[in-house]
């Protein structure tokens, strides 16, 4: 079994995808548009046509899949965040800055008694992260 998030961007996934791309090496290794659909299969209107259905994205290790959503639909993003871990403090201090960059943060990156490096944000997008780089 596996569970993986599933991100929805409310309209906005390929300016969150060119973010992320630069601050996290994120990468789309799948992409389908609301118009290559067949005909009366996607529920969106032809504004929506270039829009994104589904897409994979791969961040380092993990993968993730995210879409534009549903158009006319809310995408608030709240009960959960995503966890940067696994890379060296200044290169923790980098991407929290960057991911900071026009959003909010929740707890400065700093050092704690279990990390070299922690940090809490809500990225531009509505996007929850943590930023820890354990000693």
């Amino acid at each position: 079994m596996q569970v993986q998030p599933y991100l929805d961007f409310g309209g906005r996934f390929d300016e969150a995808m060119a973010f992320y791309g630069k601050v996290l090496d994120a990468k789309v290794t799948f992409l389908m548009r609301y118009k290559e659909a067949p005909p009366g299969e996607a529920p969106a209107s032809p504004a929506w046509g270039d829009k994104v259905m589904h897409a994979n994205i791969q961040i380092g290790d993990s993968q993730i899949m995210a879409s534009d959503g549903r158009e006319g639909e809310p995408y608030p993003f709240s009960g959960f965040m995503l966890s940067v871990g696994y890379v060296p403090n200044a290169e923790g201090q980098r991407i929290f800055e960057a991911l900071a960059e026009g959003g909010r943060v929740l707890m400065p990156y700093q050092k704690t008694f279990w990390a070299e490096g922690f940090g809490m944000l809500v990225d531009k997008f509505g996007m929850s992260w943590m930023v820890n780089c354990e000693h």
